[in-house]
C-alpha cells in the first residue's frame, strides 16, 4: 500500500506515471529504507523500454515476474525422489511399440508389435487385453509400428507396415471399433505425432514419418465435426469403417483437411517426428550424419515446404522440444545430449555423462528438467538452468543385451514408464513433503564458521564432515567415516582456525587439518562410549563435557603422541548431574551448566569452584545418595562453605516446572563478552537457555538472576547463540523455528525484581521442518548472518532480518555480495552508552524490519507482502534481461497467423540487417557501482572487527 501511494498522490483519484527522480525520492520516503542508488537501479530494471517513466502496472508486473522466476528456480532445484521400480505384467509377446495416456478416462494403453493392446486403469491394474488388426494382412504377418491418441476427438490412431493408418473410435458402443482406415500411403510409416489447438479443437495436425525420409502431415480444420468426409454411398451407421486413400487427401478431395510434405532426410529412416505449434514447424530426426535434425515449415504464399537442417555426427535417435525454454534436446548416437535453439545451426549446450548411445529424451516441463536414457540402461536427470546432471539411476532396470526401449513420462502423475522389448516398467515419483533440498544425507549435528578461510564446516550423525564456501554455498570437501560408523555429536575450531575438532559417541575427540588428516585422538571417554555435548578450547587446555559430573580436561600445549589420555581435573564434582555446556570469559572465569539447571562458576587457573546458582529457590543442592558412586565410582559432592547460592531471587516459572527438575536443563551458556564492566554495574553478563523454552540472564558478579522470558512457547528445550558483539540473541527449537532477539539494551542495569519482559524480536524464521541442533553467527561482507543446522539434513544460511539466503547443497549457488536486500543489518561504528556510572559499548545496527516476521505459506498479511517485495525486488539479484512471455501463435484456416512473432513461417532475413551493436553494459562503464563498497563518513579503524586475544576461545556454541 505504501508503494501504491507513490503512484496515486492524495490529490489524484487514479494512478499516474512517475519519472526516475520522482520514483527515487518518493520510494525512499514511502519505505524509509535503502539508498538512492538502489532505487535508481530498480527504476532502470523496471523501465526496460527506456521510456523515462514507470507506472503502477509496470511495477506490479515486475514484482510478479520476479516471484514467478524465483518459484521456477526453486522447482527446478528439487531432485526427484522415486519409489521402487515396478514390473507391470502384460500379455505382450513382442516389443512394445507405443504407450499413450487417455486424459478423458485416465487410462494407459500399451501396444506391441504383434497387435496386442493392453488397457491399464488409473491404478495401473490391467483391465483388458485386445487384439488390434487390419484385414489387409494376416495376423501372423501383422506388424504395428506406432500408436497415438487423438485426445480432442477421443480416438486412437494405429500405424501398420501395410502402409495404412486405422482410426479407432473410443466413443462407439463397441470400444476400439475402426472408424476410418487411411491406406495407399506411399511408404511404410514408422512414427507419428498428433497436436490439436487447445483453444479450438477443430484445428489439429497428424504428422508421420516413413522409411524413405519423408515427413507428411494431415492438417484438420473441422476435427470436432469429422476428420474425413464420408462418401455419398456410405451408410449412417457408426460401426462402418470408412476407407480413404492417401491420394484423395493429396488431391484435396476432402475439404475438412489438407496435406503437407517434405523430403528432408534423403531417404533415411525418420526416427521421430513432431509438430511444434509456437514455431509452426515440423521437427524430425534420423540416424545419419547429414540432415540429422530437420525443421520444415510452410511460408505464406509458397507451395512447397521450406526446410532447415542440423547435422550431428552419427545421427540422433530421438528428440524433445521445450516450448518455454525454446530448446530442442536430441539423443545422439555419440553418447551426448545436444541442446539446440531452433533458429541456430550450432548447439547451445552439450550434456555429457552417458557412456553409451542415448536412445530417448523427454522434458519435465514444469521443473525444467530433462530425462535421458542410454543403451547401457542408465537414466540421467538434467537441470536445464545449470545444464548439470542432478540424478543418475542405474542397476535397477531389467538385464537384457539387445532391447528396444520407449521412454514415456506422465508429468501430471509423476509416472515414468520404460519398456524393454515386451517388458513394461514403472518408476513413480514420491510426493514431496516440505523442503527437499538436503545438505547432508543424514541429520546435521553441528555447524561452524571458519573466518580464516571463509568456509562453513558441518557434521552429521553418519560421521561425515563437509566443508562449504559461505560466499556461494558450494561444497568444497567431504570427509566420510571420520569416526567409523559412530555419530559426530559436536565440533570446535582452534584459535588459529587451521584445525578442527570432532567429538563422537564412541567417547573420542579427533583433531583434524583441512586436508582430512587426523593428527591426534583424545580418549575422552577412557575407552568407553560417551555422549559428548561440547568441546571448549582454551589457551593451554581442552575441556570436554557432556556425560559426567566432572570436567574432562586435556592439558596439551604441543602434544606429541597420537593417542592422548585425559588429565585430572583439580576441582571436585560440584554438579549433581551431567555437565552439558560451558562458557569461558577471559581471563580465567569458567561457567558450566548441568542437566538439572545448576550453573557453577570456576577459576580456570586453579580449577576450583567459586560460586554456583540455580533458578529454583527451593532446590536442595545435594546429590542423590549412592547414585554417582554406583555409576562413576566417584566421591559424593561435599558442601563447600565459600559457595553462594541464589537465595533472594528465584524463577517466576518455578511453579510450572518444579514437578520435574530436568525442566531446568541448561543446554547452552554464553558470556556476553561485548558488554564491558556491565556485571560490576549490576547488569547481566551471562545468558543461559534450555528447558521449557526459557532464556535467563544472570549477573555472575552478584550471582543474581536478572531476567527470564519464554522465548519459545510449548518447547521442551531450545538452543541459542549470541553474536560476538553481544547485540543479538538467536534461539532455535525442536520444531525448526528460529527467533532473533535484540538484546543491545536488555538487562544493562540491576533490578529489584526479575524482569520477564521480552526483548524486541527482530525476526522469526521457519527455515527447517525438524529440530534445530546447532546455531552459529558469522560476519560476511559487513553482514551479520546466521547458520542453522537441523535434523532435517539441511544447513540454512539466513541474515539477521529473517531473509533466507539459501540452503547449502542447493543447485543454484548464491552470491552474498550481490544479493544484499535493504533489510540486512550491517555492522555500524560503535557508540558509548552510560550505564550506572560506567561507559558501556553497544553497536548501532540498521534494521528495516525490526519487528516484522517473514512470510510463511500459512499466513500472508499486507505487512508481510511488503516484506516479500523488499526482499525480492530491492535486492541486487536481478536479471539484466527479462524473459518476455509471448502468447503461443495459433493457426487460423491454416494460412493466417494470429501471432507471427517467433514463428518460422514469418521469418524475414532483411530484419537481421537492422540489428545494431549492443551498448556496453553499465557494470563495465561504472564498475564502482557494482564491485566497490563505500562507507561514507565512516572511520575505517572503527569498521575493523576486533581480534581474539590469546585467552579467547573458539569453541562451539
Amino acid at each position: 500500500m505504501k508503494i501504491q501511494k507513490v503512484f496515486m498522490p492524495s490529490n489524484f483519484k487514479e494512478f499516474v506515471p512517475v519519472n526516475r527522480k520522482s520514483f527515487i525520492d518518493n520510494m525512499f520516503t514511502a519505505l524509509g529504507c535503502g539508498v538512492e542508488e538502489e532505487y535508481g537501479d530498480l527504476f532502470d530494471r523496471i523501465d526496460v523500454a527506456r521510456d523515462g517513466f514507470v507506472n503502477w502496472d509496470k511495477v506490479t508486473t515486475f514484482m510478479l515476474l520476479e516471484l514467478y522466476e524465483k518459484e521456477e528456480r526453486t522447482n527446478s532445484s528439487l531432485v526427484p525422489q522415486w519409489k521402487d521400480i515396478k514390473f507391470l505384467q502384460s500379455h505382450h509377446k513382442e516389443p512394445i511399440q507405443s504407450i499413450v495416456y487417455l486424459k478423458n478416462s485416465h487410462r494407459y494403453l500399451s501396444l506391441s508389435k504383434e497387435g496386442w493392446l493392453s488397457i491399464w486403469g488409473e491404478n495401473l491394474k490391467l483391465q483388458q487385453t485386445l487384439r488390434v488388426a487390419t484385414d489387409s494382412v494376416r495376423l501372423r504377418d501383422l506388424w504395428v509400428t506406432s500408436m497415438i491418441s487423438l485426445a480432442n476427438v477421443n480416438k486412437v490412431a494405429v500405424a501398420f507396415t501395410s502402409k495404412e493408418i486405422c482410426f479407432y473410435d473410443l466413443n462407439s458402443k463397441e470400444e476400439f471399433s475402426c472408424q476410418y482406415k487411411l491406406h495407399g500411403i506411399c511408404n511404410t510409416l514408422i512414427c507419428m505425432h498428433y497436436w490439436y489447438n487447445p483453444e479450438d479443437g477443430n484445428e489439429a495436425v497428424l504428422t508421420f514419418g516413413d522409411i524413405c525420409g519423408e515427413v507428411n502431415a494431415i492438417c484438420f480444420t473441422t476435427a470436432l465435426i469429422s476428420l474425413f468426409e464420408r462418401p455419398n454411398s456410405s451408410t449412417d451407421e457408426q460401426e462402418t469403417t470408412i476407407a480413404i486413400t492417401w491420394q484423395e487427401l493429396v488431391k484435396g478431395n476432402h475439404k475438412c483437411c489438407f496435406t503437407l510434405q517434405h523430403k528432408g532426410h534423403n531417404k533415411e529412416w525418420v526416427r521421430q517426428v513432431s509438430y511444434c505449434s509456437n514455431l509452426e514447424a515440423f521437427i524430425s530426426c534420423a540416424t545419419t550424419s547429414l540432415n540429422t535434425l530437420v525443421l520444415g515449415w510452410k511460408e505464406k504464399g509458397t507451395a512447397p515446404m521450406k526446410t532447415s537442417s542440423i547435422h550431428v555426427n552419427e545421427g540422433v535417435n530421438a528428440f524433445d522440444y521445450h516450448p518455454g525454454l525454446n530448446l530442442i534436446a536430441s539423443a545422439a548416437v555419440d553418447h551426448q545430449v545436444y541442446l539446440w535453439n531452433p533458429y541456430m545451426s550450432k548447439p547451445n549446450g552439450v550434456l555429457q555423462g552417458h557412456l553409451a548411445s542415448v536412445i530417448a529424451v523427454q522434458f519435465n516441463i514444469t521443473r525444467r528438467q530433462l530425462f535421458s536414457f542410454s543403451k547401457d540402461k542408465v537414466l540421467r536427470i538434467w537441470d536445464m538452468h545449470h545444464q548439470l546432471c542432478v540424478q543418475r539411476l542405474a542397476g535397477i532396470f531389467p538385464k537384457c543385451l539387445d532391447f528396444q526401449t520407449i521412454l514415456y513420462f506422465n508429468e501430471l502423475s509423476g509416472q515414468l514408464f520404460t519398456t524393454f522389448n515386451n517388458q513394461l516398467t514403472l518408476l513413480e515419483m514420491k510426493q514431496e513433503t516440505g523442503k527437499c533440498v538436503k545438505s547432508h544425507e543424514k541429520s546435521v549435528t553441528c555447524v561452524l564458521y571458519n573466518s580464516l578461510f571463509k568456509q562453513v564446516i558441518s557434521s552429521d550423525i553418519g560421521s561425515t564432515v563437509t566443508v562449504w564456501m559461505i560466499e556461494t554455498g558450494q561444497k568444497i570437501k567431504q570427509f566420510s567415516g571420520c569416526h567409523g560408523n559412530s555419530e559426530i555429536t559436536t565440533m570446535a575450531l582452534d584459535d588459529s582456525e587451521t584445525r578442527f575438532f570432532t567429538a563422537s559417541v564412541d567417547g573420542t575427540v579427533k583433531i583434524w587439518d583441512f586436508n582430512g588428516h587426523c593428527h591426534h585422538k583424545l580418549n575422552a571417554g577412557r575407552d568407553q562410549a560417551a555422549d559428548i555435548s561440547q568441546i571448549l578450547i582454551l589457551k593451554r587446555s581442552i575441556l570436554v563435557l557432556g556425560w559426567e559430573r566432572i570436567i574432562t580436561v586435556f592439558r596439551m600445549d604441543t602434544p606429541t603422541e597420537f593417542l592422548v589420555q585425559p588429565s585430572e581435573w583439580k576441582g571436585k564434582a560440584e554438579h549433581q548431574n551431567d555437565i552439558l555446556c560451558a562458557a569461558f570469559l577471559p581471563p580465567q572465569t569458567l561457567a558450566t551448566g548441568s542437566y538439572d539447571g545448576e550453573i557453577v562458576l570456576w577459576n580456570n587457573n586453579s580449577e576450583k569452584a567459586s560460586s554456583r546458582f540455580h533458578p529454583c529457590l527451593n532446590r536442595v543442592l545435594k546429590s542423590k545418595p549412592g547414585k554417582y558412586n554406583l555409576l562413576h565410582q566417584q566421591e559424593e559432592p561435599q558442601a563447600i562453605d565459600n559457595f553462594t547460592t541464589v537465595s533472594n531471587r528465584y524463577s517466576l516459572f518455578t511453579a510450572d516446572c518444579e514437578d520435574n527438575e530436568f525442566n531446568y536443563i541448561v543446554s547452552r551458556l554464553f558470556f556476553l563478552e561485548g558488554r564491558k564492566n556491565v556485571s560490576i554495574a549490576g547488569g547481566a553478563n551471562l545468558v543461559a537457555c534450555g528447558g521449557c523454552g526459557i532464556v535467563r540472564f544472570w549477573n555472575t558478579f552478584k550471582s543474581l538472576l536478572l531476567a527470564e522470558f519464554e522465548a519459545h512457547a510449548n518447547a521442551a528445550s531450545i538452543i541459542m547463540t549470541v553474536d560476538k558483539n553481544s547485540d543479538y540473541l538467536i534461539t532455535g527449537d525442536v520444531n525448526g523455528h528460529t527467533k532473533v532477539w535484540n538484546i543491545q539494551d536488555y538487562c544493562l542495569c540491576s533490578s529489584d525484581i526479575v524482569i520477564t519482559q521480552l526483548p524486541p524480536m527482530v525476526a522469526e524464521i521457519q527455515a527447517h521442518n525438524d529440530c534445530i541442533n546447532h546455531l552459529e553467527t558469522c560476519v560476511q561482507d559487513d553482514r551479520l548472518l546466521i547458520l542453522s543446522a537441523s535434523a532435517d539434513c539441511s544447513i540454512v544460511l539466513s541474515d539477521i532480518s529473517g531473509s533466507v539466503i539459501g540452503v547449502f547443497g542447493q543447485d543454484e549457488h548464491w552470491r552474498i555480495g550481490e544479493c544484499s536486500p535493504p533489510s540486512v543489518i550491517k555492522i555500524a561504528p560503535k557508540e558509548e552508552k552510560t550505564v550506572g556510572q560506567k561507559q558501556v559499548r553497544s553497536e548501532e545496527c540498521l534494521s528495516v524490519f525490526k519487528h516484522s516476521i517473514p512470510i510463511t505459506e500459512e499466513k500472508i498479511d499486507p505487512d508481510s507482502k511488503i516484506n516479500i517485495w523488499k526482499s525480492t525486488v530491492l535486492g541486487n539479484r536481478f536479471r539484466e534481461n527479462r524473459i518476455q512471455k509471448r502468447p503461443r501463435p495459433q493457426l487460423s484456416a491454416w494460412g493466417k497467423m494470429q501471432n507471427p512473432i517467433g514463428t518460422f513461417s514469418s521469418l524475414h532475413m532483411e530484419d537481421l540487417e537492422k540489428i545494431i551493436d549492443v551498448p556496453e553494459p553499465d557494470f563495465l562503464r561504472n564498475p564502482h557501482k557494482y564491485f566497490d563498497i563505500k562507507f561514507e563518513d565512516a572511520d575505517n579503524e572503527k569498521l575493523m572487527f576486533p581480534t581474539l586475544s590469546e585467552n579467547d576461545h573458539r569453541g562451539p556454541l
